[in-house]
């Protein structure tokens, strides 16, 4: 009987995303760059470090925290797969899985595709979420209905307080629920939207694209081990009375979440430094760049604030 992925947790991770390849990033991109030929040369001149780097362990990524304590799911039961879905080539494929190896992350599948994009693999592989280096490839696959983002690689990585504990935060409006409310939001502004939430306050909102994700978290912690364990939070710039909604969405989902944070616009970053989440998913570049300057970060290129000019 051929393998199959259902009923697990399946994270499909680019390998940028997973480990600190930013040098050899460099490389890869200076040949882009350059006229064809002499790009040609400055690819295999990537493949050629990454292969001289061989015995050489990358270091770890910005969601690597992540990656480890989901895997840590793993006793008994496989509960969690981690596939790596990346445009490298299958040489620093190797480079990869040993660094995973020696990092004692049992990753077992992976799909390398030396710069082709990678993203229509994720049905297949009936990824729960996508998390790469590559804006376009999140984009895209947030197009086919995956919960997708770009890793911001310049944040600062998750730190170990909670070794028991798989910490996760996500913002509302285009992340767990739809961009509805937020449109209402720009196009109107803060008056009309708190009465247009007020007035649909026991209405669930639409759900957005990690919506999915939430819920296979919320199954995996009721069906988990008692060594691991998922908290939840959502921050968010709602306030009050534009709370209600957002909490009476999630009631409506079965879903219960471990912390809320109404900010009513105060920059997310230092409430997420107290919150130490092992990765935060928002829509909006500047709540990722604040948010990155304390914690893992990622964006979600969804809803009306990501629109294409």
């Amino acid at each position: 009987m051929a393998a199959n992925l259902d009923g697990q947790l399946v994270v499909a991770i680019s390998s940028r995303a997973l480990f600190d390849f930013e040098e050899e990033n460099r490389v890869f991109e200076t040949g882009l760059t350059e006229e064809p030929a002499q790009g040609a040369k400055k690819d295999g001149a990537y493949m050629q470090l990454q292969l001289d780097r061989l015995d050489l362990p990358a270091r770890p990524g910005v969601a690597f925290s992540l990656i480890k304590k989901l895997l840590a799911f793993n006793t008994e039961i496989k509960r969690v797969e981690v596939v790596m879905l990346s445009r490298n080539d299958p040489v620093s494929g190797l480079r990869v899985f040993r660094s995973a190896d020696v990092n004692k992350l049992k990753l077992e599948r992976g799909v390398f595709t030396k710069g082709r994009a990678p993203y229509n693999y994720l049905r297949a592989l009936q990824a729960n979420l996508f998390l790469s280096a590559n804006p376009e490839d999140v984009r895209a696959a947030l197009d086919a209905g995956f919960a997708a983002a770009t890793v911001a690689t310049h944040s600062v990585h998750a730190k170990s307080s909670y070794p028991n504990e798989v910490r996760i935060a996500f913002d509302g409006d285009a992340v767990l629920f739809s961009d509805q409310a937020e449109r209402v939001f720009q196009r109107d502004g803060l008056e009309a939207f708190q009465k247009h939430e007020r007035k649909l306050a026991a209405k669930p909102l639409p759900p957005g694209p990690f919506m999915p994700l939430l819920k296979a978290l919320h199954r995996l912690q009721q069906d988990g081990t008692p060594q691991m364990r998922i908290r939840t939070a959502l921050v968010t710039a709602r306030s009050a009375p534009a709370h209600e909604r957002a909490i009476r969405t999630l009631m409506d989902w079965n879903i219960e979440i471990d912390e809320a944070m109404f900010l009513g616009g105060l920059a997310k970053g230092e409430f997420l430094r107290e919150f130490e989440p092992d990765f935060f998913f928002d829509d909006q570049t500047g709540h990722v760049h604040s948010a990155a300057q304390h914690v893992p970060a990622g964006h979600v290129a969804s809803g009306v604030s990501n629109q294409l000019s």
